[in-house]
C-alpha cells in the first residue's frame, strides 16, 4: 500500500510540485527584494488609469533611487549604466537613442525585409546541412521532424540580422557564436535557469572593442560615451536586448503556430496577401497574449496627480505588462488572431512597445515587419507541431517539433506519439526547472543586493563631484 502511495505521488510531481516551487520562489524574492514599488494596475493606479500614469512626465526616472535597480544591472552586466532603458533621462540617455533610431531608421521597409530573409535562409540552411537556398521553398534535409527548442534555433538569425545592421557586412561565424552565447546567458539568467557566465559576456565586449577601435561601425555611435561605453552600448542595445526580444518572440509566435494545426494550414495554404494579413493579426495576438517586457519599473521625478490622492514623489512604480494586456476583457486570456478584425486597437489593453511617451522601444517599426518575414520563411520550409506548456515567461524556451516540408509530403501528418512524448517530457522539466530556478534565482537576488552595483555606482558619481 505504502509503495503504491509514493507511486502515486511520484507520477503526479509534475501536476503539482512546479507551482508550489514557483510560489515559493515569489515569496523568497519578496522577502530579499522587501515590498518595493507600487503595483500597476493595481489597488493605487487602476487599469483605467495605467497609460496616464505611465505617459506622465514625472514617471522618468529608470534607476537611480530604486534597490530593484541593484537586481537588473547585475543581470544586464556588464555596462548596465549605459544600457539605452536603465540610462537616467538627460544628455547621455538623449545622445543614445538617438542614435538607436537614426540606426534603425537607415534601412528603410524593403531593406529590412530583405536583410531578414537572406539572413533566415542562410541560417536555416546551415542548420538544414544544406549548401544553397531553396527556390522551392522546400528543406533538402531529411523529412524526418526533430524536436528543437525555438528560442535557441531563433538566436542565430537575430544575431546575424543585427550584427549586419550595425557593422553593415555579413556577420562571421566567430562573431555570430559569441554573440549568441552572450544573449543565451543573459536570458537564462534572467530567467534564473542559470548562473551568469561573465567570461562569456567579456568575450563579446573585447571583441566589440576592436571592432570600435578598427573604424568598423560605420553609422556612428553615441558621442557622449567612452569607447569602453560603446562597446557596452552596442552589447546591450543590439546583441543582448535586440536578439534576446527578438528570439523570445519569434519562439512565442511560432509555438502558438505549432499548437493550432488549422491556423497553421491556413497561413501555409492562403493566397499571399491574406496569409500576410493574417500573420500580421497572429503576429500582434501573440504580443498580446505573451508580452515580451514583464514589469517595467520606473521611479517618479515629481508628484502624480490620481484624483483625491497622489504618488509621491520617489516612488517605485511596477508597470505590469501581462496584467495589463488580460485586464478588462472577459476572453483576453484566449488566443484569438480574429479578434483584431472585430476590435479596433484602442479598445484592446495592449502596449507590446511600450508607451511613446515613455520611452518606447526603439524597434517597434520594425519588429513586427521583421517577425513576418521571419515566420514565412520557417513555414515554408517546415511543418510544426508541439504539445507542450506556454507561457509567458518561455523558462522551457519553446520545445518544438520541426519537420522538413518536401514536395512528395507538402503536409506531413503530426506525430501524434511523439508530441505525448514531449507533453510527459515537458512537464517532467518543470520539476527540476522549478527547483533549478529557486536555487539560482535566490542565490541571484541575493547576490546582487550584495553587490549594489546600481547603489554603488550612483553613490560613485556623487562623491566625484
Amino acid at each position: 500500500m505504502a509503495g503504491v502511495l509514493v507511486a502515486a505521488v511520484l507520477a503526479s510531481l509534475p501536476y503539482w510540485l512546479p507551482g508550489i516551487v514557483v510560489a515559493l520562489r515569489v515569496r523568497i524574492f519578496a522577502l530579499v527584494n522587501g515590498t518595493e514599488g507600487i503595483p500597476v494596475p493595481g489597488n493605487l493606479v487602476g487599469t483605467e488609469d495605467f497609460k496616464r500614469v505611465y505617459a506622465d512626465p514625472a514617471a522618468n526616472g529608470r534607476s537611480r533611487g530604486a534597490a530593484l535597480s541593484d537586481l537588473f544591472w547585475y543581470w544586464l552586466a556588464p555596462g548596465p549604466q549605459v544600457h539605452q532603458e536603465h540610462l537616467e533621462p538627460g544628455p547621455r540617455y538623449d545622445d543614445v537613442a538617438r542614435t538607436t533610431r537614426r540606426t534603425i531608421a537607415r534601412l528603410r521597409k524593403d531593406d529590412w525585409e530583405e536583410l531578414v530573409a537572406r539572413c533566415a535562409a542562410r541560417e536555416f540552411d546551415r542548420v538544414d546541412g544544406s549548401g544553397a537556398g531553396s527556390g522551392s521553398g522546400y528543406s533538402s534535409a531529411s523529412a524526418r521532424a526533430r524536436i528543437v527548442r525555438l528560442r535557441d534555433a531563433m538566436m542565430p538569425l537575430w544575431a546575424s540580422v543585427y550584427y549586419e545592421v550595425v557593422f553593415a557586412e555579413p556577420c562571421p561565424p566567430e562573431a555570430r557564436d559569441l554573440i549568441v552565447a552572450n544573449a543565451n546567458d543573459v536570458v537564462s539568467a534572467l530567467k534564473c535557469t542559470r548562473l551568469r557566465h561573465m567570461g562569456r559576456r567579456e568575450r563579446l565586449t573585447r571583441y566589440l572593442q576592436a571592432k570600435i577601435a578598427a573604424g568598423a561601425v560605420p553609422y556612428g555611435l553615441p558621442a557622449a560615451l567612452t569607447e569602453q561605453e560603446q562597446a557596452f552600448y552596442l552589447q546591450g542595445t543590439y546583441f543582448n536586448t535586440a536578439v534576446v526580444q527578438m528570439s523570445e518572440g519569434m519562439a512565442h509566435l511560432l509555438l502558438a503556430i505549432a499548437a493550432r494545426p488549422e491556423l497553421q494550414r491556413q497561413l501555409r495554404d492562403d493566397p499571399e496577401k491574406q496569409q500576410a494579413e493574417l500573420l500580421d493579426r497572429v503576429i500582434d495576438e501573440t504580443l498580446r497574449v505573451y508580452p515580451l517586457f514583464g514589469v517595467a519599473h520606473r521611479i517618479t521625478s515629481a508628484q502624480i496627480a490620481l484624483g483625491e490622492t497622489a504618488i509621491p514623489a520617489g516612488s517605485v512604480l511596477l508597470f505590469n505588462y501581462a496584467e495589463y494586456h488580460h485586464a478588462g476583457v472577459p476572453d483576453a486570456a484566449e488566443f484569438d488572431p480574429d479578434r483584431w478584425l472585430r476590435e479596433h486597437l484602442e479598445q484592446v489593453n495592449n502596449i507590446p512597445f511600450g508607451i511613446s511617451a515613455n520611452r518606447p522601444c526603439p524597434a517597434r517599426g520594425i519588429a513586427p515587419l521583421t517577425m513576418r518575414v521571419a515566420a514565412a520563411e520557417v513555414l515554408r520550409r517546415y511543418a510544426l507541431s508541439t504539445s507542450v506548456g506556454h507561457t509567458r515567461s518561455l523558462p522551457n524556451r519553446g520545445p518544438c517539433l520541426l519537420t522538413p516540408l518536401t514536395p512528395d509530403q507538402p503536409e506531413p501528418p503530426r506525430p501524434a506519439a511523439r508530441l505525448a512524448w514531449l507533453r510527459v517530457r515537458d512537464r517532467w522539466e518543470d520539476v527540476w526547472r522549478s527547483l533549478v530556478q529557486l536555487v539560482l534565482g535566490t542565490y541571484m537576488v541575493w547576490d546582487a543586493r550584495r553587490l549594489r552595483l546600481c547603489r554603488n555606482y550612483f553613490a560613485a558619481q556623487e562623491a566625484e563631484q
